[in-house]
């Protein structure tokens, strides 16, 4: 029964097959196995590589079981299609087509394999570029918000220097009524006399204009501090919502191009191993010599053109006869109608001749 299931896959004749040697027949179940089981791996891929897309399992598993169907109707009508011949050159010629087939089935099939042989090392890969993306990412997102950032904090510290310029003229007013009043400076008097009651107005006054000052340019400074966290929490927001996408980077694509990194050693030799088994059935048959089955089935196929071609060297004799004999009778036919009409025309004579020798007698009789 496996037997049969196989030599079904090979898309060999059974019918024919029933009547070789047990050998001719393991020979097709050989190559109809390597068919089916070639199709089983491309569903595993095909599932695979679908997954990373959809992330269902189960639209995953069908579309990949279409997929291996399909592979494995390919497979099948590779196989089925080769025949063998006298000439081991006509039959490279033939299979060629073919073996280009295999080689896009054998890519297709080994890709996704090597993204889950190499999944260890793709997702580090993966890693790295989503690091970089996400370095990327914010600095790209912190170009819209650092001028303004950076312009709120030259106003503060503008802010901030006309209170520390305040002081320090403050400062220097109190210097000098101090010193007026111990004699060290101005008057060089000690005492508090008229020059230094005035100084000290001064001070007083430049002492209130900066307290005036400090609470404006505080209340000023608060607004724009505000501001500053408002656009940190602004961009952090934004950085947060825009982290996910940058999360979900590992689909197909992106592990395609994450194996390229990799060393190509490895996935070189994955792909040609699975070049050898999408290709094995051609070569077996291309290798093979030619066996029982081929013969019968060369025999079935030449016995068949040669009654095709009997038949059609019939036909073409019966046309030919049936165009001989047509024409002959129908030549006779317009021979006779020429005799018919050269009798009509002498009897119309006679007949013409005996009315006018009436017409004659009847005449003289009056």
């Amino acid at each position: 029964m496996l037997q049969n299931f196989f030599i079904l896959c090979s898309g060999a004749d059974a019918t024919i097959l029933k009547t070789c040697s047990e050998g001719e027949r393991n020979k097709y179940a050989g190559i109809g196995a390597t068919v089916f089981f070639t199709a089983i791996m491309a569903f595993i891929a095909s599932s695979y590589a679908l997954y990373t897309v959809f992330d269902r399992v189960y639209t995953a598993v069908f579309f990949g079981f279409i997929w291996g169907l399909l592979i494995f109707n390919l497979d099948r009508f590779i196989v089925s299609t080769i025949k063998k011949k006298n000439s081991f050159r006509s039959e490279l010629l033939q299979a060629s087509p073919r073996i280009v087939l295999a080689v896009i089935i054998a890519v297709v099939i080994s890709k996704p394999l090597e993204m889950k042989i190499f999944e260890k090392e793709v997702n580090q890969v993966l890693l790295e570029q989503k690091n970089e993306l996400t370095l990327a990412n914010k600095q790209q997102l912190a170009l819209q918000y650092t001028p303004e950032v950076e312009k709120l904090n030259r106003d503060i510290a503008t802010l901030k220097g006309e209170v520390a310029t305040k002081e320090a003229e403050t400062n220097a007013l109190y210097d000098t009524y101090i010193s007026e009043a111990e004699g060290r400076a101005g008057t060089m008097l000690l005492g508090k006399g008229p020059v230094y009651a005035e100084k000290r107005q001064k001070h007083d006054a430049a002492l209130a204009e900066l307290a005036q000052l400090k609470e404006t340019n505080a209340q000023k400074i608060t607004a724009k501090e505000a501001q500053i966290a408002a656009l940190n929490t602004e961009y952090a927001e934004v950085v947060k919502s825009s982290q996910p996408i940058i999360d979900g980077f590992d689909g197909l694509m992106a592990r395609i191009n994450a194996l390229g990194e990799l060393p190509w050693f490895p996935s070189f030799f994955i792909f040609l191993l699975f070049l050898a088994i999408e290709t094995s059935p051609i070569i077996a048959k291309l290798l093979a010599p030619k066996g029982e089955y081929d013969l019968k089935l060369e025999d079935g196929e030449t016995a068949l053109q040669t009654w095709v071609a009997q038949k059609v060297h019939q036909r073409e004799k019966i046309l030919a006869t049936d165009t001989a004999l047509n024409e002959k009778i129908y030549g006779e036919i317009a021979e006779e109608e020429a005799v018919y009409a050269y009798k009509k025309e002498k009897a119309e004579e006679l007949m013409r001749l005996q009315a006018d020798a009436f017409h004659d007698m009847q005449v003289k009789r009056l």
